[in-house]
């Protein structure tokens, strides 16, 4: 599979705008159009987004490509959205752009109690993204809309909760449902717990 390394983690049923002005990556957008129109996107251990040479995670997301423009000064933009986890089993040589090959990387399916916690959760990092708000930190909107579906919430609760990349990696690597809202509700208690010196100041 076709991969891109960024320096953040893409969740499946999340989006992905991209400007591709590297000529590799360029290629790599033709070469995906020309297929099923999907690439594997993997967060950067070390190393940079540009230029090649970069260390990898192996647990990324499969992107879909929903739209490609391509602009006047030979670069890309792209719109992709996350499908499915993957897991690098082993990458292979760069010709020219990054390639591996990859498995499905599955988990445990959401139950009934799963979808309740949803709920909650979105409700706790709601709160979080408030106090973000009462701090001048706000990036999204405390009223941003959740998809209906728990399974899909759950996914696009990661993409916004105010957390790093390695954070978001560990939700990715996530092996069921109930263990990625028990760590991202973790997580939110650390954020809110820093914060609070913040808001004292207010």
């Amino acid at each position: 599979m076709a991969m891109f390394p960024l320096g953040s983690v893409l969740f499946p049923h999340v989006g992905l705008p991209l400007r591709v002005f590297e000529p590799r990556y360029r290629q790599l957008v033709l070469d995906c159009l020309e297929g099923d129109n999907s690439f594997g996107v993997v967060l950067i251990e070390r190393g940079s987004e540009v230029g090649g040479g970069d260390t990898r995670f192996n647990v990324g997301t499969v992107a879909r490509i929903v739209d490609a423009e391509p602009l006047a000064d030979g670069t890309w933009a792209v719109t992709a959205i996350g499908v499915r986890r993957i897991r690098v089993r082993s990458w292979v040589e760069d010709r020219p752009y990054p390639r591996a090959s990859v498995d499905d990387h599955g988990g445990a399916p959401l139950t009934g109690d799963d979808a309740g916690a949803v709920t909650d959760l979105i409700g706790r990092l709601r709160k979080s993204l408030r106090l973000r708000a009462q701090a001048n930190l706000a990036t999204v909107s405390p009223d941003v809309r959740f998809n209906d579906d728990p399974a899909i919430a759950v996914w696009q609760a990661c993409a916004v909760a105010p957390i790093g990349p390695l954070d978001g990696l560990a939700l990715l690597r996530s092996d069921s449902a109930t263990q990625q809202i028990a760590l991202l509700s973790s997580l939110l208690d650390d954020h809110d717990l820093l914060l609070a010196p913040r808001l004292g100041d207010i």
